[in-house]
């Protein structure tokens, strides 16, 4: 193995959306034994919420689907754009933002949900309980499909009836 694959997981304040998916992935990797293959952050693309733990719903949602991790907000930095490989926004807006704040993030950076044909993931900051668990669910299957696009090889069982 080379060195891990890096990916950083942005939103717009690093509370609610890039930290659920953070999470799934990161559980995603840990129940396939591939954590030591990835590096794993996110951040988002200002510095509103820097410093504070994630949002208590969004925290509730990893506690009940066994992907929470300890989590503080953070600003996306032109280090992080150059570092990782890549880099998975949540919408239009916030690639926008990546790409004209960080040029040398273009072309590794863009929307999460290509990995499920396209789209963006709604912002359940003004939502409910309800809407943070709707995120994670679409956010786990988007890390999935980038998992199984970008990840190592799964060994085919061998056997039979």
């Amino acid at each position: 193995m080379d060195r891990p694959v890096r990916v950083l997981f942005v939103c717009l304040g690093n509370i609610c959306r890039s930290p659920l998916a953070e999470g799934a992935f990161r559980k995603l990797l840990k129940e396939r034994g591939l954590e030591a293959h990835f590096e794993v952050d996110s951040a988002g693309t200002g510095a509103w919420h820097a410093g504070e733990p994630m949002d208590p719903r969004a925290r509730r949602v990893l506690e009940e689907e066994g992907a929470y991790f300890p989590h503080v907000a953070r600003a996306m930095t032109p280090e992080d754009a150059r570092y990782y490989d890549h880099i998975l926004v949540m919408d239009r807006e916030n690639l926008r933002e990546v790409e004209r704040r960080f040029p040398e993030a273009r072309g590794k950076a863009r929307l999460l949900l290509e990995e499920l044909g396209g789209g963006e993931v709604p912002d359940p900051y003004y939502g409910d309980f309800q809407d943070c668990r709707e995120v994670y669910w679409t956010v786990e299957a988007a890390a999935r499909a980038f998992l199984e696009r970008h990840g190592p090889p799964v060994p085919v069982e061998e056997g039979g009836a």
